[in-house]
Parts: C-alpha cells; structure tokens; sequence
C-alpha cells in the first residue's frame, strides 16, 4: 500500500510550478520502477497525470475495479523491500531518507501546489480571494507538514523536512501578500499577463524550490538547494 501511495503521489508532483488551469496532452518516456514505455501525459492546472492502465502496464502491476472502487498494485523498486518486515524503514546509506518521511513528504508537497495552484488561478481570474477562503488550504497543508515531521527519523529525513518547512513558510508568505493585494485592488496586474504573477521573485522561488523537492525526495537522498532557503 505505501510503495502504491508513493507511485501515486510522485506522479502528481512531477512537474512543480504555479499555472493556469490548462489541457497539455502530450507524448512522454514514462519510466516506473526502472521499467521504460511510451505515455500520454496530460497537464491540468500545473498538475501531471499519466492513463492508469498505461502506468500498469509500463509497471507489470496489476489495475481492477468493483464498483466505485479502483484498485491499483505496482510492484516495488527492488525485491528485498517487497520482503521487508511492514513498517521496517530502509534509508539509503548515510544520506538516504526513509520510505515514510518520502510518502508524507511528496504528499506534504502535493498540498502545497494544489495551495499555491489554487491561488494563482483564483488572482489571475479576478476571484475573491480572502483570508477566511485560503484558511482551508493552510491548514491542510499545515497537518500535512506535521504528519510529515512525525515521520521524520533520520538525520537525512529532518534535513529534507527543513526544507519542506522553509518551502510551506514561503507559499505562506506569498499567499497572505496576495490576499493582501485583493484588499487593496492591486491585482489588476496579474489579469494582464499570464507570466506576470508566475514571474515574481517569490513566485520563482517557490516553483523553483517545489521542482528540486520533488526530485529530491523522488530519488530517496538527501540534498540542498539555495532555493529552499
């Protein structure tokens, strides 16, 4: 089930970065578990999502449905953690991090951009945007960071935790400055450009940021950027 949420939630956190709701079909070399086949992968709202049946069979899992339910199975990366004890963490070597910390990390990360994606879209389309409307979205994202410290074990997976907090502070910062803008009806800027919102320094930082955690905790290691800081 954890190698299945993990599969799951790295293919929706791929591609990082703050965009306007669009349809981007596009034909890509899917790599899962070190098995490569050709997909369609389809961008929405700065969001990546790859056909469940082609990810099963690029995977040889298998994909079944009953009812409203639908089961997926991916086998795991390497046969020795299928073996492992349930619950037993794995690091990498010295600079690995642990197969809990990466779930609630990439999860952790999924929150953010949905807070952030959320938030661009809502700006550059002339929503209302208040205080008590983002509420919802930090506060999600928020237990998500705390579920995500409470499976921190390592010296690597606090370090990487470091990291997503300083990311979580900084798409705070950013979306209480454009609530703050909506206040004061200083958004008009945003609806004129399509890259002007995307283009603020703030705004780089986070995508910037949010791209290296998602490669970061895809590969299991532990390591810095100066864009997470």
């Amino acid at each position: 089930m954890q190698t299945k949420r993990y599969w799951l939630a790295f293919v929706m956190v791929l591609s990082c970065g703050l965009t306007l709701a669009q349809v981007t079909p596009q034909n890509r070399h899917l790599v899962v578990n070190g098995k490569a086949g050709e997909a369609t992968v389809v961008q929405i709202n700065g969001r990546t999502y790859v056909d469940l049946e082609t990810l099963v069979r690029i995977a040889d899992g298998s994909l079944s449905f009953q009812g409203t339910q639908v089961s997926l199975v991916l086998p795991g990366p390497e046969a020795n953690a299928a073996a492992a004890p349930p619950n037993q963490e794995q690091p990498a070597g010295r600079d690995g991090l642990t197969r809990n910390f990466m779930i609630a990390g990439i999860e952790t990360l999924a929150q953010m951009r949905e807070w952030a994606s959320t938030m661009a879209n809502a700006i550059e389309h002339g929503y209302g945007v208040t205080e008590s409307w983002t509420a919802d979205y930090r506060e999600k994202t928020a237990t998500s960071l705390r579920q995500a410290g409470a499976s921190a074990s390592t010296d690597a997976d606090h370090n990487a935790l470091q990291l997503l907090t300083n990311e979580f502070q900084s798409v705070e910062t950013w979306s209480n400055e454009l609530v703050s803008a909506k206040k004061n009806m200083d958004t008009a800027k945003y609806s004129m450009s399509t890259d002007s919102l995307r283009n603020e320094p703030l705004s780089q930082k986070i995508i910037n940021c949010g791209r290296f955690l998602g490669t970061m905790l895809g590969s299991a290691e532990f390591s810095d950027d100066p864009s997470c800081h």
